[in-house]
């Protein structure tokens, strides 16, 4: 059993997890592309009614996951940082955030969610196609995004 702890981004649990998922992509960056480049989500950017941030938490208390979605036009929300421990990884527990955080954004009116994400993260890139994710061209100049998806929800 796990549950959903909406906070700030800048909340000391969810700032740990943020920067930890940073650490991570930082070493297992493709060099082909240049450095990681880790940007700190804006917390304006994550208060409803223009998006929340939640932390994954698991049975024993302990804050295993996080990820947001952010408001970027009335209708059009964004999905960021969204990230399971790999402790936790391989239960599922992608697909249960991605799903709240797309039901977040329908109650803030979204009608349709984008994301980018790097190619060398291929669990994600799955996990985004089975879920209805459509690749399109670039919506951003994330400098360490290789691909875009865009999804419409009801």
């Amino acid at each position: 059993m796990v549950t959903f702890r909406d906070t700030n981004v800048d909340d000391p649990a969810a700032h740990a997890l943020i920067a930890d998922y940073f650490d991570m992509r930082d070493a297992t960056f493709p060099h082909e592309l240049g450095a990681y480049t880790p940007k700190f989500p804006i917390v304006a950017d994550f208060l409803p009614p223009k998006g929340v941030f939640v932390v994954l938490v698991d049975n024993d208390g302990e804050d295993i996951g996080c990820g947001g979605v952010r408001g970027i036009s009335p209708t059009r929300f964004e999905i960021k940082h969204l990230w399971v421990q790999p402790r936790a990884q391989g239960r599922g527990l992608g697909r249960l955030l991605l799903g709240e955080l797309e039901s977040r954004a329908a109650g803030f009116g979204a009608t349709e969610i984008v994301l980018d994400t790097n190619a060398s993260l291929r669990a994600a890139g799955g996990l985004y196609r089975t879920s209805g994710y459509l690749n399109v061209e670039p919506y951003n100049d994330n400098p360490n995004a290789t691909d875009w998806f865009w999804k419409k929800i009801p």
